[in-house]
């Protein structure tokens, strides 16, 4: 138990020589060509120096030797309660298409961490590389925290203010607005929102909602934000709670496409027409949108743009580089759902 103690102080004394995280370090004296010829031969010398013996590299579940491997992982609490969802499963695509054309291999993982000793965890545990992390659910500050004890990971996310680790998003705020400013600009007067604001990209878009409202005279008004989760059935409470309560309203900004595909099914069992009747902008433009009965009006964000760039940021950290988050533009798609 001494002696691991003693390996593992002088890891953390090279680390902090070499200017690295300890899981670089780890990588380079393995031999890891996720970490740049330059860094390793750096390392090694540190190594040297030291008279560290690194201990044999464990045994990979991937065939890719000393290629880097990666793990995509939706913590639970990101899915509101389901499994997958189509927007995460188009941006798997993406990442598994950006992996492929770089020839390493990708892991799908489905884990439930629900705090910083659960993430913590996953990642010591996991024989990959890297991991990206689709949502930040309600896991920021344990990403934070981990992300300055030297772990290595990326997260399709947000960016916040206080945020230390990379994250690769949409600019949520933006699309938010962009949702409601059309339907203002239609002349819509009563706009409701529905979706949940706990995670930081469904806040940003509220955000924007209100925003957009404010700017085009329209007070916000708290009885038109119905919070739900995710799917379309929890969408048809939101809206039969509305029309059960009375609360006037001529269209939705919706959170997320299947939200607004619920909002549909629940205005039309109430015999209101859409858009006629109540005009309703969803979020994601996943492919059934438009096939849906009106076709969907959305905001759409490029999964296969996210996944390259997810990817390309992931094996720059694994490489001991730094990456920085970005956010990435939206485009509003307009089909029937919204009237024009």
């Amino acid at each position: 138990m001494d002696d691991l103690r003693a390996r593992a102080s002088r890891l953390q004394d090279i680390a902090r020589q070499a200017g690295v995280s300890v899981s670089t370090v780890s990588r380079a004296l393995s031999g890891s060509s996720a970490v740049n010829a330059e860094t390793r031969r750096r390392i090694r010398e540190l190594a040297e120096a030291a008279q560290y013996d690194a201990p044999p590299r464990r045994a990979r579940h991937t065939a890719g030797g000393d290629r880097p491997s990666v793990m995509v992982v939706m913590p639970a609490a990101h899915a509101g309660g389901q499994t997958v969802d189509p927007f995460s499963l188009g941006l798997v695509g993406g990442i598994s298409l950006a992996m492929r054309e770089r020839g390493l291999d990708l892991t799908i993982g489905h884990a439930t961490p629900v705090d910083q000793r659960g993430l913590a965890d996953l990642l010591d545990s996991s024989q990959v590389d890297g991991m990206i992390f689709l949502g930040q659910s309600q896991l920021h500050e344990a990403l934070n925290r981990l992300f300055r004890d030297g772990r290595r990971f990326v997260v399709w996310g947000a960016v916040a203010p206080d945020q230390d680790y990379c994250s690769v998003g949409s600019d949520n705020g933006r699309g938010g607005y962009r949702a409601a400013h059309h339907l203002a600009r239609l002349g819509r007067k009563r706009i409701a929102f529905l979706g949940d604001t706990h995670t930081i990209e469904l806040a940003q878009r509220h955000q924007g909602y209100v925003n957009a409202l404010r700017e085009a005279g329209l007070a916000p008004d708290p009885r038109l934000h119905r919070r739900c989760r995710l799917v379309p059935d929890a969408a048809v409470e939101a809206v039969d709670d509305l029309l059960d309560q009375g609360v006037a309203f001529d269209a939705i900004v919706a959170v997320s496409d299947l939200v607004a595909i619920g909002a549909i099914r629940a205005l039309n069992r109430r015999g209101l027409s859409v858009p006629h009747d109540v005009a309703v902008v969803g979020y994601d433009d996943i492919e059934i949108a438009a096939h849906a009965h009106p076709a969907l009006t959305t905001i759409r964000q490029d999964t296969a743009k996210a996944g390259r760039l997810l990817v390309a940021k992931l094996l720059r950290l694994l490489a001991g580089d730094q990456a920085m988050s970005e956010r990435l533009s939206t485009d509003l798609i307009v089909r029937e759902s919204c009237g024009a």
